[in-house]
């Protein structure tokens, strides 16, 4: 997401040989080289100071949907994956770590059928990177939460034309910081689609970054 997305802490691996950060969960994260999975997730780190020009503003009624869940999920849901933003200059390691995570019925039902069904929930979490010379080398690791993003599925689009924050199959919004409930979206379409896009072929997801769901 762009300015929104359409998720503790875990090990991150670069080519820099990012260490571990702690976490709860047990899932290996992932991550992907391909340039047009990286060129996305850069645009989406370069947004989301734009986004903060918006205002946080309070969602109601069908957007209300959107709002950041009142659960632990970094505890309860499972780790889709993870993938790293590296920093202007290389040798700085990684400037943000992205980690993805869905409840599990989603993803037994994504891994039966290869789509996520209506009602899915994606959380994103964006960390600013904080790296350091560990044994393992250089290495990048979760440090302050930056935002996050979440999408809930809407495959019939029924939300579509109720909302700008819907359509394309989803509903697409970006908190900062802490905030749970005051997103900075304002559009999907200007705001999130143009990161997504390349994904276009996989309902808009990098899942190539998420091994949970390989079938």
């Amino acid at each position: 997401m762009k300015k929104t997305i359409g998720l503790g802490m875990l090990f991150v691996a670069s080519s820099f040989a990012l260490a571990a950060y702690a976490s709860q969960v047990s899932e290996a994260p992932y991550q992907v080289a391909e340039a047009d999975t990286m060129e996305a997730e850069t645009m989406e780190a370069e947004t989301m100071e734009t986004s903060a020009a918006s205002g946080p503003h309070e969602l109601k009624g069908v957007d209300a949907a959107l709002h950041i869940p009142d659960v632990d999920y970094r505890r309860d849901w499972t780790v889709l994956g993870s993938y790293s933003v590296l920093a202007d200059e290389p040798e700085d390691g990684a400037k943000e770590l992205h980690v993805v995570y869905a409840e599990p019925q989603y993803v037994d039902a994504f891994r039966k059928n290869g789509v996520f069904p209506d009602g899915a929930v994606l959380i994103k979490d964006v960390f600013a990177a904080k790296t350091e010379f560990l044994t393992t080398g250089t290495a990048s690791y979760a440090n302050e939460l930056a935002g996050r993003f979440i999408m809930i599925k809407d495959g019939d689009n029924a939300n579509a034309g109720k909302s700008p924050l819907w359509g394309d199959g989803w509903g697409w919004a970006f908190y900062e910081g802490d905030e749970r409930t005051k997103s900075v979206t304002v559009d999907y379409k200007q705001d999130c689609l143009t990161c997504h896009e390349p994904a276009r072929a996989t309902d808009l997801i990098f899942t190539q970054g998420y091994p949970v769901l390989k079938r």
